[in-house]
């Protein structure tokens, strides 16, 4: 191996997917550079502007460049860090998040071409020369949690939704066939009715794997959303994954215009709990009732939406007490 061979295929892959005019390639008026800032806005709902430029490696000038011709298309809104008031917390508009869209279908489409090139039984060699070159170029670090991105789900996701909550919580809390049975139902509702505007599904990825999941639904009650599914493998848990997709459902609750946001779990799942209260959640009622081949205490949870951070801290502190 030589630094030749790389610089050759660095030059041959960069051709494949279009790089040197990305904007062309993908119909957008978009740089590379440019639509990998949107995707990351796109996938990380919280991101601000040192996190961002740390993630991709940009020269601060380039990307506040970046970031003003977003702002000046309307693609972005910036405000101070809920965290950090010398921070810039970046989130994208409506708009914004239609271009990211956009831009991501169209990658999808053109790496599906490129793959429908590729013979069947040849792919699984390709991905397993991917992840070699991803492991010895990455210096065999472990996974980070910038690493993980949360994307909109594609065919095959809502299987993978039903056969992961089934398998873990069989393998974890001995659950039985019932649960897969209502893990299948609440994802047939959202594949046959769901309205995008309203009712939304992320699916966390680590290295081109899903590792973790959360639906938002439209609830019975007027102004409700409620939290479905949420699961983060056990190989990827300690990343913030399950606090990142909470994080997105409750900011899309409230762009979307819900009151509240309720959820339903057991009293079993104490992980789940600590990432629901830091979010302000509070625990409202609680029931014993024997379901999936286990004795269970059932919680109902709440989040008030119009809530102020310091009232929603205080009441979930006296609730956790």
């Amino acid at each position: 191996m030589t630094v030749q061979d790389i610089r050759s295929f660095n030059r041959f892959y960069t051709n494949v997917i279009g790089a040197l005019d990305y904007g062309r390639h993908m119909y957008a008026p978009y740089t590379l550079t440019e639509s990998r800032v949107l995707y990351e806005l796109a996938h990380a709902p919280r991101t601000d502007a040192a996190d961002l430029r740390a993630q991709l490696h940009l020269d601060a000038g380039y990307l506040s460049r970046i970031l003003n011709k977003f702002e000046e298309d309307g693609l972005v809104e910036r405000g101070p860090s809920e965290t950090d008031p010398r921070r810039r917390r970046i989130t994208l508009t409506s708009p914004g998040r239609e271009a990211a869209a956009l831009l991501d279908e169209r990658a999808r489409e053109t790496v599906g071409s490129l793959l429908d090139t590729v013979r069947a039984e040849d792919r699984p060699r390709l991905a397993e020369a991917l992840r070699t070159v991803r492991t010895l170029l990455g210096d065999g670090r472990a996974p980070r949690p910038e690493d993980v991105v949360l994307r909109e789900p594609t065919p095959g996701d809502l299987g993978w939704i039903v056969e992961r909550n089934a398998a873990l919580y069989a393998a974890e809390y001995g659950f039985d066939l019932e649960y897969e049975g209502l893990v299948a139902r609440i994802v047939a509702d959202y594949g046959e009715d769901h309205d995008p505007r309203l009712d939304r599904t992320w699916i966390a990825e680590l290295d081109g794997r899903r590792v973790g999941c959360v639906m938002c639904v439209r609830d019975d009650a007027p102004g409700a959303a409620r939290l479905r599914l949420l699961l983060v493998e056990p190989d990827a848990r300690g990343l913030g994954i399950g606090d990142r997709l909470v994080g997105a459902l409750v900011d899309f609750a409230r762009e979307a215009g819900y009151r509240e946001v309720l959820l339903w779990t057991n009293d079993i799942l104490g992980a789940a709990r600590r990432i629901y209260q830091r979010h302000g959640f509070v625990l409202v009622a609680e029931k014993p009732h024997r379901s999936f081949g286990q004795d269970l205490t059932g919680q109902d949870w709440r989040l008030d939406l119009h809530a102020t951070p310091e009232r929603r801290r205080g009441v979930a502190g006296g609730g956790a007490g």
